[in-house]
């Protein structure tokens, strides 16, 4: 496998809260030496520390700012500037809006705010944000969330993946996942403001995704279950991102 290959390893997949051997929603990112935590879900850090230490990230990209999705930020707060690692720099961390206040809001304990910019450079995410990391470049689109939500595409190598963060079947979605080669699609359940396994399956065909990735599966329904339901609408390759898994694109 060539260094400069794109890759997604999944730290963690449950929701909305950890399983025993599950941490909620997290990926890394990796492409050449860039490197990418992507959503940093409750028990996400633990797992990522087996592939890169916070200093040596490129870049953090949240989607939404739910706990399952965002809440070892704090952790890694702490981690980043009162333990063992020494920053050059804070870590670039793009956003919803509000990202730095809510993380203040949380960490704060005093008159004084806590200091979360000597951790995180924090960039708001809008429609359209492009932005070039390393030899990554991330493009992000609001998705339906029912509160600000953002989807991901990553492109390196000429090769791309889309991760759908949190969102119901969207126009934004199916436009930013177009002809990408792999789709990370969330199927939480029935839920509005979420997919199903069978409208995951959906969102890739319309893409004309070349393989499909479910995650973020919600309780009620087994992986394997979100699979087969999946399956039934997208033609390609459909796996489960099994927390550990690394899928080259």
């Amino acid at each position: 496998m060539s260094d400069d290959r794109l890759r997604l390893t999944v730290l963690g997949s449950a929701t909305p809260y950890p399983s025993a051997d599950n941490p909620c929603s997290g990926y890394l990112v990796s492409g050449g030496a860039t490197r990418v935590w992507v959503d940093a879900g409750t028990g996400t850090l633990g797992p990522l520390q087996r592939h890169v230490r916070l200093d040596e990230l490129d870049a953090i990209w949240i989607s939404h700012l739910h706990a399952d999705h965002c809440a070892d930020l704090l952790t890694a707060y702490y981690g980043a500037l009162y333990a063992d690692i020494r920053l050059a720099a804070p870590i670039p961390l793009y956003g919803p809006p509000g990202t730095a206040d809510r993380l203040a809001d949380f960490l704060t304990n005093s008159a004084q705010r806590s200091p979360v910019e000597s951790a995180f450079a924090v960039t708001e995410l809008s429609d359209g944000h492009r932005v070039a990391v390393g030899a990554m470049a991330l493009t992000s689109r609001a998705v339906e969330h029912g509160m600000p939500a953002f989807a991901l595409r990553v492109e390196a190598g000429g090769r791309s993946l889309v991760y759908s963060g949190d969102t119901a079947p969207c126009t934004a979605l199916t436009e930013l996942a177009a002809d990408c080669d792999l789709l990370l699609c969330e199927a939480e359940g029935d839920d509005p403001a979420h997919h199903t396994p069978e409208q995951a399956g959906a969102t890739a065909t319309a893409a004309a995704a070349r393989r499909l990735v479910v995650t973020h599966v919600g309780r009620a329904v087994t992986p394997e279950r979100a699979v087969t339901r999946a399956a039934a609408h997208f033609a390609g390759p459909v796996e489960y991102a099994d927390p550990g898994a690394t899928f080259t694109v």
